[in-house]
């Protein structure tokens, strides 16, 4: 028992160190990608449900768009059928950082 929880302790301690490990390869732009997807895109793009990988979007990785990011970025700026149009809340720059993050992402 002893043995279990120390190995719970040592876990939980290193939990932060991988999570920094991740965010260190990230570049800055990537970085800034990665907080407008997760403000913006997450609600459809990323299963709500514990457990569930149904979205109500595609996910997002770096297959999204046939990995093209011309024809990611016109979809971010126009939108589609079910998806809003983000050229007029987002800069270019800004639709770029969240390309440059969503590239980072495997796919499954």
């Amino acid at each position: 028992m002893k043995h279990q929880a120390a190995l719970l302790v040592i876990l939980l301690a290193a939990w932060p160190l991988a999570a920094s490990a991740q965010q260190a390869n990230l570049t800055p732009k990537q970085i800034h990608g990665r907080q407008i997807v997760t403000q913006n895109c997450n609600v459809c793009h990323l299963p709500q449900e514990y457990g569930s990988t149904k979205t109500y979007g595609p996910p997002l990785n770096k297959a999204a768009a046939n990995g093209d990011d011309k024809l990611m970025k016109e979809v971010i700026q126009s939108g589609l059928v079910k998806m809003p149009g983000w050229k007029y809340t987002l800069k270019d720059s800004d639709i770029d950082d969240v390309i440059a993050y969503v590239r980072t992402i495997p796919a499954p």
